[in-house]
């Protein structure tokens, strides 16, 4: 059996029906070829950050298990490939960085690797202004700041600790909710897996992490 590894995405969007458009994202990620959809954190609002003109994201983290590939860069860059080939279908367009997306999708971590490779030509962002930024990097290079990244990583993975980072995601999560405000995201729905869409949660429910990868995989 060809080797696996346990993927986190990140999802994003606020332009029209972004809780809706989350939910069909998370689909179409468990279709993906040789792929398996692990878990789906929790649904969270969030405070646009950058560009603080424009309505409230919508943000979760999706784990998957995938083909590991040859190589973790191998690997990395066909699921990349295949997230930017997803924001397409889903009509994602050009916009400034920190402006509104229809649909944003982020390789967070892969496995347990550290990854700086260049970027295919149709997997380099859509930003006019970091177009020209050509690789990419994994763990993803903005998530141990991100609070929207970090509230629904933990909700799947509290205790992993990613290359590079020195803690775990739940300690990360709760330094950066002292720096960003107890505002700064919200959590609005939960993940049902059975039907596939988000249902309201009540304040304070806790998730579910998602179910450890076995080790015979790589990663």
């Amino acid at each position: 059996m060809a080797g696996r590894v346990r993927a986190y995405v990140g999802l994003g969007a606020n332009v029209g029906d972004a809780p809706g458009t989350l939910a069909a994202a998370a689909r179409v990620l468990a279709g993906l070829p040789g792929a398996r959809l692990r878990g789906v954190s929790r649904l969270y609002a969030t405070r646009p950050v950058g560009v603080e003109d424009q309505p409230d994201f919508h943000n979760a983290v999706a784990a998957l298990d995938v083909p590991a590939g040859p190589d973790p860069e191998t690997g990395a860059l066909a699921l990349l490939l295949a997230l930017k080939g997803i924001e397409v279908a889903f009509g994602r367009r050009r916009r400034r960085r920190w402006g509104p997306r229809e649909l944003d999708l982020d390789l967070l971590l892969f496995g347990r690797h550290r990854i700086h490779v260049r970027r295919p030509l149709d997997a380099r962002s859509d930003d006019p202004a970091r177009e020209a930024v050509g690789w990419l990097d994994v763990p993803h290079a903005s998530a141990v700041e991100r609070l929207f990244v970090l509230a629904p990583l933990a909700d799947l993975a509290p205790g992993l600790v990613p290359p590079g980072w020195g803690t775990t995601v739940a300690t990360r999560r709760r330094v950066r909710a002292v720096l960003d405000g107890p505002d700064a995201v919200r959590a609005v729905a939960a993940w049902d897996a059975g039907a596939g869409c988000w249902s309201p949660t009540p304040p304070g429910s806790a998730p579910a992490a998602a179910p450890r990868s076995r080790r015979p995989t790589r990663g």
